[in-house]
């Protein structure tokens, strides 16, 4: 496996972006390899790390088409829709909870 070169952080090359950086600029890293990574310390943990790719490879971002939003919309509806009653909460059910609010109180008291 060949080593990347490491830059610290803030000083990378001009040219070279993290996914991040690329997708506010509407671009993906559309298939290319990692070219280098860039290191933030921290004092008592090891230090972030972030890839980095090429800007002059990045490839525009794919638009989102009708059926794309079709698919989000169930998705983000599949998330907010409680297992226990069925219904839609409104809100995105938290998975620490599995249920929405008012189906964890009942359980609580049912089991106090």
């Amino acid at each position: 496996m060949s080593s990347l070169p490491v830059y610290r952080w803030r000083l990378a090359p001009e040219g070279l972006a993290t996914r991040r950086q690329l997708r506010a600029s509407g671009l993906r890293p559309g298939g290319q390899d990692v070219v280098a990574l860039v290191e933030r310390p921290r004092r008592r943990r090891g230090p972030l790390v972030a890839y980095l790719y090429r800007v002059d490879m990045a490839r525009p971002v794919r638009p989102m088409t009708p059926a794309r939003w079709v698919a989000l919309e169930r998705a983000n509806a599949a998330r907010r829709r409680c297992p226990a009653c069925r219904r839609d909460a409104g809100y995105v059910i938290p998975v620490s909870l599995g249920v929405c609010v008012p189906c964890h109180d009942r359980t609580d008291q049912c089991a106090a």
